[in-house]
């Protein structure tokens, strides 16, 4: 069951506004699910629309930031709780631990740190929580393409493209992290190599 998930996302808004949409909408889903939102703790871009929703639905938002983020105009101010650790390594290693599953929204290169890291957990069998791309107007499909031309070219096995789900829709995605289940939970990436 999921009780808390952690929200990786850009700290600007984008240039299409179906991003800050759908984190707002998924902020509502989040909120009217009693899902709590674990994030990075900023209150600008996605971050700031997705947290700013869950609070004003009756939600409870956690931010998890860096000392040297903790700075007005950066850090949101109005959150349930806030938690401000020293470095970006204890930011993320918080986060995992105070997460149910992970959402990444569309954002930039700490989105996808954020995000690969996670996801390298998870193939290794480190975490086998459900990650999940909202796939918001296409935003991450050069992205999957990648991922699928990395197991093509023998750099990513078959079966670690089922450590994630992806969807458009924040409702549908919810539903399927729901019921996940990890595909390879042992972790042992190298298993059975000759057969796939």
């Amino acid at each position: 069951m999921l009780k808390r998930i952690c929200v990786f996302c850009g700290s600007n808004r984008g240039v299409n506004g179906a991003y800050v949409h759908a984190a707002s909408e998924l902020g509502r889903l989040l909120a009217a699910r009693n899902i709590e939102l674990v994030f990075g703790g900023g209150m600008t871009g996605l971050m700031g629309a997705v947290a700013d929703t869950v609070l004003t639905a009756g939600g409870r938002a956690v931010g998890i930031i860096p000392r040297s983020m903790n700075v007005p105009r950066v850090v949101h101010e109005n959150l349930s709780e806030l938690i401000v650790v020293r470095d970006m390594h204890e930011r993320k290693a918080l986060m995992h631990e105070h997460s149910d599953g992970f959402i990444a929204l569309p954002g930039g290169m700490g989105t996808w740190d954020e995000l690969f890291e996670t996801l390298t957990w998870s193939q290794l069998g480190y975490q086998t929580k459900a990650v999940g791309l909202l796939n918001v107007a296409g935003y991450y499909d050069p992205l999957l393409s990648m991922i699928d031309h990395a197991i093509a070219e023998g750099f990513v096995q078959p079966r670690h493209r089922q450590i994630f789900l992806v969807d458009q829709s924040p409702a549908a995605l919810l539903d399927a992290m729901e019921s996940f289940e990890h595909p390879d939970p042992t972790g042992d990436k190298w298993a059975q190599r000759d057969r796939e």
